[in-house]
C-alpha cells in the first residue's frame, strides 16, 4: 500500500518533510537538550507540596486520565470483562469516583471491551502495528490497525520502528505513522516511541516531533514492555515539544505516559510536570493520559484516605 501523501504535515511545516535530507536538517537543527538542566527541572517540579483540596482534585483528575490497561498472552475475555466494569466503577462503594479515560487491550479484545463499556464515556484503546516491537511489514501493521479499528478501537496506540529511526531514516518513520494515521480513520492515534531505546534526549525530542509532524493525536513514552518506562524528565520534554509544537502551529497534541508509573505521589509529579510544562490546557484526559494498570489502586487508597481519615490497604480494592 502506499504511503500517505507528505503534505499530511502542518501547513507552517509542510517543507520539512518533502524529502528525508529536509527532515534530518529540520531535526537535528532543533535544540540540544541540556541533560543535567532537564532532569534537574523534573527533580524540583517533583518536590512541590499539593494541600488536601487540591490533592482531592488531582488524585480524581489522575483517575480520570487513566488508560486501564491489560497487555499479557494470558489474557482472556473474563480479565477484559471485568477491568472494563473496573473502569466503569473503580470504587463500587462510592459512585462519585469518575472513571477511568479508557480501558486498552489487544486487538481480538477489542470487540469484548467494546461490548462491555457500550453507551457509556469510557474509550476503548488498542495497541496495533506488532507491538511492542513493531517488527513486522507495513501491510501487517495496517492490517493490525484497521482490524482493531472495525472491532470498535475509539483509539490506536502504535509503536514506531525503532530500529528504522536509530539508523537515522527518520522519513521512513514519518511515512510509516502517516499510513497508521490513515489506517486508524476516526480512531485517535498515540504514537509510542519506547524511549528507554532511543538512547538520548535529543532522539526522543526528535521522535517527538516526527511523530507530531505526521499527524499524531497523542505521543507516548513507552510500551511498558522495557526497563526503562517513563520518567518525569523524558515526560517534561515531550511536554516541552508538544507546547512548542502549539506556538509554531496551532495544533494541540497530547502526551501519554506509560509505564512505571505506581504511585498517587508518582501521579501528582507528573501532574505538576504539566501544568508548569505544558500549562492547564493540557490538564484534561483529552490531553493528558497514564498507561497504566496498578496506578489505579494506589490512587483509590489515597481518595479512601483522604474521605475516611483511614489508610484501607490494598486489599481493599480489587487485584487487576
Amino acid at each position: 500500500m502506499p504511503t500517505a501523501p507528505h503534505s499530511a504535515a502542518p501547513p507552517a511545516l509542510a517543507d520539512v518533510t518533502t524529502s528525508d535530507q529536509r527532515l534530518r536538517r529540520f531535526l537535528h537543527g532543533l535544540p540540544g537538550v541540556d541533560p543535567v538542566g532537564l532532569e534537574a527541572r523534573a527533580a524540583t517540579l517533583g518536590t512541590r507540596s499539593i494541600k488536601t483540596t487540591a490533592k482531592a482534585y488531582a488524585l480524581d483528575l489522575a483517575i480520570s486520565m487513566i488508560d486501564l490497561t491489560t497487555l499479557e498472552g494470558a489474557d482472556t475475555p473474563g480479565k477484559v470483562r471485568a477491568l472494563a466494569a473496573k473502569a466503569l466503577h473503580p470504587d463500587p462503594t462510592d459512585r462519585s469516583t469518575p472513571t477511568t479515560a479508557a480501558v486498552c487491550v489487544y486487538p481480538d479484545m477489542v470487540a469484548t471491551a467494546k461490548e462491555t463499556l457500550a453507551g457509556t464515556a469510557v474509550k476503548v484503546a488498542s495497541v496495533a502495528t506488532a507491538f511492542p516491537a513493531g517488527r513486522t511489514a507495513l501491510d501487517v501493521k495496517l492490517a493490525d490497525t484497521r482490524d482493531a479499528v472495525a472491532a470498535g478501537a475509539d483509539e490506536i496506540d502504535m509503536v514506531i520502528d525503532r530500529g528504522a529511526f536509530l539508523a537515522g531514516h527518520y522519513l521512513k518513520v514519518y511515512e510509516e505513522i502517516l499510513a497508521v494515521r490513515e489506517a486508524s480513520g476516526p480512531a485517535r492515534l498515540k504514537v509510542i516511541f519506547e524511549t528507554g531505546e532511543l538512547s538520548t534526549y535529543d532522539n526522543i525530542r526528535r521522535a517527538s516531533w516526527i511523530g507530531m509532524l505526521a499527524g499524531a493525536d497523542f505521543i507516548k513514552t513507552s510500551t511498558g514492555k522495557v526497563a526503562v518506562n517513563a520518567t518525569p524528565a523524558n515526560t517534561l520534554l515531550m511536554l516541552e515539544a508538544v507546547r512548542d509544537f502549539r506556538e509554531q502551529t496551532g495544533i494541540q497534541v497530547g502526551v501519554k505516559p506509560a509505564g512505571g508509573i505506581r504511585t498517587s505521589k508518582d501521579a501528582i509529579k507528573f501532574l505538576v510536570l504539566v501544568n508548569e510544562t505544558a500549562g492547564p490546557d493540557w490538564l484534561d484526559n483529552h490531553w493528558f493520559r497514564f498507561g497504566a494498570s496498578s496506578l489505579l489502586n494506589d490512587l483509590l487508597m489515597q481518595r479512601q484516605k483522604l474521605a475516611t481519615g483511614r489508610y484501607s490497604g490494598p486489599d481493599y480494592v480489587t487485584v487487576d
